[in-house]
């Protein structure tokens, strides 16, 4: 795969120093796998992970897209994860992406391999717009490490990162690259899950990060079209095409182009087109 694939719903991450968790993965049919090198490794254990990689990269079937999650740039670690990444990747996760200083540095490591960019930063959520280019090739907003820079507070309700999440899907949008949404942290609140999940789609977001096997259903379920929207958007272009394009009513809605390119976008989105 030469590019993320805009219908990646969920990327399970797993620890890269954990092949039997990596082995299981695909259990739970997930779009992509990440294997972790950041977040889910201690430091003492990340050289062990790094040795490790193209390893646990083989046992994994050869049709899943597996990426890497390296560690941010500028740490002890980045340049030496680089070097140990394996050939046969669907992309590289970069975290905390921040500058396009960084994106020319990571163009000369890694040449043509694509980039997602880790957009979870006051600055790199600021400066997304300048951010996705060159080798990204999608991003996601990781509210966790936001929230912690800005120094706010997490709550129940995501008040304090509606902003930023939404500036994300914006910038993804101009950039012409898929996003992807924030984690759940409580792996086991299917139903916070699931809300998240649906207020990322209505904002244009293409998937989720997931943490755990639990969340990877949930999430291909949540980024694609129910039954009902298909039957709807469907239904709205019949009649949009018997009127020849020309605006109508059709269900209380008052239809013209706009609303027909919606329908059609839903039906894309199923890979219904």
């Amino acid at each position: 795969m030469s590019a993320v694939d805009r219908r990646w719903r969920s990327l399970l991450f797993v620890p890269a120093s954990r092949p039997d968790l990596a082995a299981k993965a695909p259990r739970s049919e997930p779009d992509a796998v990440v294997l972790d090198l950041e977040d889910a490794v201690p430091a003492h254990a990340k050289d062990e992970a790094r040795a490790g990689l193209t390893a646990v990269r083989a046992e994994l079937p050869s049709g899943l897209s597996v990426c890497v999650r390296v560690n941010p740039p500028g740490t002890e670690w980045f340049e030496a994860d680089v070097a140990a990444l394996p050939a046969d990747l669907a992309a590289v996760v970069v975290p905390k992406v921040e500058t396009v200083g960084q994106l020319d540095r990571l163009e000369h490591l890694l040449g043509d391999r694509p980039v997602v960019a880790g957009l979870e930063t006051v600055r790199g959520v600021v400066d997304a717009r300048l951010l996705l280019q060159g080798p990204v090739v999608g991003c996601y907003f990781g509210a966790e490490d936001y929230v912690a820079d800005l120094g706010g507070v997490r709550t129940p309700d995501n008040a304090e990162v509606a902003h930023a999440r939404a500036s994300v899907a914006m910038a993804a949008r101009l950039g012409g690259v898929p996003a992807l949404d924030m984690v759940t942290l409580d792996f086991g609140d299917a139903e916070r899950f699931v809300l998240e999940a649906r207020q990322a789609r209505a904002l244009g977001y293409s998937g989720k990060l997931c943490i755990h096997p639990a969340q990877v259903g949930l999430a291909n379920e949540a980024f694609l079209p129910s039954a009902e929207e298909l039957d709807w958007a469907r239904r709205l272009l019949a009649a949009f095409a018997d009127a020849g394009g020309a605006t109508i009513a059709f269900e209380g809605l008052m239809v013209d182009e706009v609303v027909a390119a919606r329908a059609r976008a839903v039906l894309a989105t199923a890979g219904d087109d």
